[in-house]
């Protein structure tokens, strides 16, 4: 696969140079705030995450976010397709846009959308699916945009933070995909 590209963004091969800014946004609660992870996460076991990746699925492997500050690419997070489930064309997705500073800019919505147009038109699954706490409000927003479709809800199914949340479940087919892609 090579580098795929979003309106504002491109996705890419993680590199072990990424390994740094990696272990900063998993160790840092306002990121992880959102995504499963809630213990902290040494540089030794950010790097043998990497160093896993050689016994992965070419296709699971994860992708690093990348945004274009003047002349240059800045990584800003990680996304990616994991349980690919190509018998039945179904693949769960995962993003995280660790630099603080760039949230609220629209790239996480462009992130998925190259990674759902990559799961579609390179993959071609059927369906793609992902799972947002039900108070991270700005991604369940964001995932809207890109056309996923609340299915349902997991009822109390994280503990995080001293309480119980709730998750949803959201999905994209692509017949849907398919008749965005058209009105565009």
């Amino acid at each position: 696969m090579s580098v795929i590209y979003g309106k504002k963004i491109r996705l890419r091969a993680v590199e072990r140079e990424d390994i740094k800014k990696f272990h900063e946004w998993v160790n840092d609660p306002q990121v992880t705030i959102n995504i499963s992870m809630y213990l902290p996460m040494s540089l030794e076991d950010e790097t043998a995450w990497f160093e896993g990746f050689s016994k992965m699925d070419r296709h699971e492997r994860p992708l690093a976010i990348e945004i274009r500050k003047n002349k240059t690419w800045k990584i800003i997070g990680n996304c990616g397709v994991f349980n690919l489930d190509f018998r039945n064309g179904n693949a769960e997705l995962g993003i995280m846009i660790g630099d603080k500073t760039e949230w609220n800019k629209g790239y996480g919505t462009d992130a998925m959308t190259a990674l759902s147009r990559h799961c579609f038109e390179t993959l071609d699954l059927h369906r793609v699916y992902l799972r947002v706490y039900e108070s991270h409000v700005r991604a369940a927003r964001a995932y809207e945009k890109v056309g996923f479709v609340l299915e349902g809800k997991q009822r109390d199914a994280v503990y995080k933070n001293g309480k119980h949340e709730n998750v949803l479940m959201m999905s994209l087919l692509r017949s849907e995909w398919d008749a965005r892609t058209k009105e565009k």
